[in-house]
């Protein structure tokens, strides 16, 4: 089992900044994925970014250029630096780490980012 804690959510206004903390603990294994997803009320989970391993990433097409995610020293820690934050970033923000092949996942339970006009 892996154990995921995310923290950093919260209220901001348009044109602000957040970053998004999100550490694994437990069975975790040195090849993996982690990534970040959110989800709006009324809409479908949707990527936002994933981090390999190895430090190959791969961003959605709405937060590219504003959004930045990065592994911690030990690996099993990984950020999201949000920039420009716009109204439509507003979500639930889940942390998923996976198997290289997605043969298995863990989610966390969620933080909410509510960006202000």
């Amino acid at each position: 089992q892996v154990q995921l804690v995310e923290s950093g959510g919260g209220l901001v206004q348009a044109g602000g900044s957040l970053r998004l903390s999100c550490a694994a603990s437990g069975s975790t294994f040195s090849i993996n994925v982690m990534g970040w997803y959110r989800q709006a009320p009324g809409k479908q989970r949707e990527l936002v970014a994933t981090i390999t391993s190895g430090g190959s990433t791969n961003y959605a097409d709405s937060v590219k250029g504003r959004f930045t995610i990065s592994r911690g020293n030990t690996k099993n820690t990984v950020y999201l630096q949000m920039n420009s934050l716009k109204p439509e970033d507003t979500a639930v923000y889940y942390c998923r780490y996976s198997g290289w092949y997605n043969e298995y996942e863990y989610w966390g339970q969620g933080t909410q980012v509510t960006v202000s006009s």
